[in-house]
């Protein structure tokens, strides 16, 4: 994603406490679907509500577990085997039990979340692990977790006929952390949208390719002391 002059988006710490916030108002909104709407698809995505949702629980866990070793690994992602459960779908370590229901389903993602929640706030700061956009810390993958969350149940929300705004401060902290160079004067639930390829922006169009950068910010938690692990 190419820098916007001007750029001014204020840089506020990402939290443990905005991530679980982030997985608490999915939820709620999640439960109000009808039973009958979760063989859709969702939004724009090639998965149905369902699987969108054991993806999302996956993207958690896989975070959690990538702070879990001591010495967490820098070149790579902690070897779970991923498998699909049809041509086409996620390939996830987590797959929630479909006669659950959506309610076990939900339990499933909360689970997940509460997984990562415990990691970002129990993990030294100058903890280092890998993710492909860039080694990363743990408030890197707590904003990772909150752009998941909020994002993917945007897609589930065109899915299954949900209202979905998520709260704009939560927004501008994650876009600060990963997204520095996208636009601060616009809204950023917009903006979001806008820089995880979902939405155009005034003057903007719709990104065909995007990714964040995970990388630790200068000042942020843990900058004094930087490490690979405990």
């Amino acid at each position: 994603m190419s820098p916007s002059p001007g750029t001014d988006r204020s840089r506020t710490p990402v939290s443990a406490d905005d991530l679980d916030l982030s997985v608490r108002l999915a939820v709620a909104a999640l439960r109000g679907a009808p039973a009958e709407a979760w063989e859709g698809k969702a939004g724009s995505l090639e998965w149905d509500c369902w699987e969108t949702v054991e993806h999302l629980a996956d993207d958690l866990f896989a975070y959690a577990a990538q702070l879990g070793p001591k010495s967490p690994p820098l070149n790579g992602e902690v070897p779970f085997v991923w498998k699909s459960r049809r041509p086409g779908g996620p390939a996830n370590v987590i797959h929630a039990d479909r006669g659950a229901g959506p309610a076990g389903l939900l339990q499933v993602l909360e689970a997940s979340g509460a997984l990562l929640v415990a990691m970002v706030r129990t993990t030294p700061p100058q903890t280092r692990a890998h993710h492909v956009f860039g080694v990363s810390d743990p408030e890197g993958f707590a904003a990772m977790g909150i752009v998941e969350t909020v994002v993917h149940t945007h897609d589930l929300a065109q899915g299954l006929g949900l209202a979905w705004n998520p709260p704009a401060d939560l927004c501008s902290r994650v876009l600060a952390r990963l997204f520095p160079d996208a636009p601060s004067s616009t809204d950023p639930w917009s903006t979001l949208l806008w820089a995880t390829g979902r939405a155009e922006l005034p003057g903007r169009p719709r990104p065909t390719a995007w990714r964040w950068d995970g990388t630790p910010r200068e000042g942020g938690p843990g900058q004094e002391s930087v490490t690979s692990g405990l």
